[in-house]
């Protein structure tokens, strides 16, 4: 009896023995992994194009402002440069009135982190600061004595986060190209979106691109101004109440918050515990009531001043955003977390969009 011969479906002989579907299968997964890895190759590219689009939505506001107010500014690229000058003037003003004093409190916290390293190394820090505020010696005792037996891990876990960020500081010189990419997008981001349109052959392709297009618009505009005015709200309300609080190096404490204030979930407690743990080593006498601040004020942020500024271009579990931050920052660390709760929110709206698309194929 002959052998029979299979053949792949549908009648059609496979190449080199291989079936049709089984080949666009291994095919399509190979296209799949090498856009990842062109990703990763690529990924501080991405991430320096994407924060040149955040920064291109944040002053996208104020070119509008120009254009409909000033009169001869209203062509786009006059109006775009009308901006770039008055960022760097106010830049240059906010660096002259604060530049002094800022320095001057950087330079004195250096120059106390070794021996706020030595005291940390010897446990006399923390024993001091216990029994300053009514702890037993024989409790601050037992840990005074943890504290030394574990200091060579917290000085090596400190001098690695600081040569991290010494490391990252050395290569934050690109940062310069931020606004010069911006500059490029919201000068012809229009034209560059049409293009982009034009390439869908169908005209419902097109209509659905367009509409995500809109939402993403309307979700990364709306979502960086709203992080640049909780930032903005922290650093001026800190600055005040650790002025008038007479806390150790104000400016700069209330700075730390407002930038950290960009970090979702994660900022506000590592600004919260760098504040708590500088004002103790530099032996400020009222934590109490500086920690119920730090809580009270993160209360504030999070159920009045946040809904107020963020509006309902973004909703999202907490669940969702909480495993996000976490997801990013096990993927890109503190640019994972920044980026994670519009990452997660614009694959929310693309997803929105596809439904129907589904619904009809279904």
């Amino acid at each position: 009896m002959a052998a029979e011969r299979t053949e792949p479906r549908g009648g059609r002989p496979g190449w080199f023995g291989i079936d049709p579907a089984a080949a666009r299968v291994a095919w399509t997964i190979l296209l799949i992994a090498s856009a990842l890895a062109l990703l990763y190759v690529l990924r501080q590219v991405l991430l320096l194009l994407a924060f040149s689009v955040f920064f291109a939505y944040l002053i996208s506001p104020l070119i509008i402002v120009a254009q409909r107010l000033i009169p001869g500014f209203r062509p786009r690229t006059r109006a775009l440069a009308l901006v770039y000058l008055l960022l760097v003037a106010a830049l240059a003003i906010a660096g002259a009135s604060l530049g002094p004093r800022v320095g001057s409190e950087v330079r004195g916290l250096v120059e106390r982190l070794p021996e706020i390293g030595k005291q940390v190394s010897s446990g006399a820090i923390v024993s001091e600061t216990l029994q300053r505020h009514g702890w037993g010696e024989a409790l601050t005792g037992q840990i005074e004595s943890t504290v030394r037996t574990h200091a060579g891990e917290i000085l090596t876990s400190a001098q690695g986060a600081t040569v991290a960020v010494l490391k990252w500081l050395s290569g934050a010189w690109v940062i310069i190209l931020v606004p010069v990419f911006a500059f490029f997008l919201l000068k012809d981001g229009e034209r560059f979106m049409e293009s982009t349109t034009a390439l869908f052959g169908r005209p419902h392709h097109r209509d659905r691109w367009r509409a995500i297009v809109q939402d993403l618009h309307h979700l990364l505009g709306e979502y960086m101004r709203a992080l640049v005015l909780l930032s903005l709200i922290t650093f001026v309300v800190w600055s005040i109440v650790f002025l008038v609080a007479g806390l150790p190096y104000p400016l700069v404490l209330a700075a730390i918050g407002g930038v950290l204030e960009v970090l979702p979930l994660v900022g506000p407690v590592v600004a919260g515990i760098i504040v708590l743990s500088v004002t103790a080593f530099a032996g400020y006498g009222h934590p109490l009531p500086l920690l119920l601040f730090i809580v009270g004020w993160r209360f504030a942020q999070d159920y009045v001043s946040a809904p107020l500024v963020m509006g309902r271009g973004i909703e999202l579990h907490p669940a969702l955003v909480v495993f996000g931050v976490i997801a990013g920052g096990e993927i890109a660390g503190p640019v994972g977390m920044f980026l994670s709760v519009p990452v997660i929110a614009g694959l929310r709206i693309v997803w929105r969009h596809a439904g129907p698309a589904r619904e009809r194929r279904n």
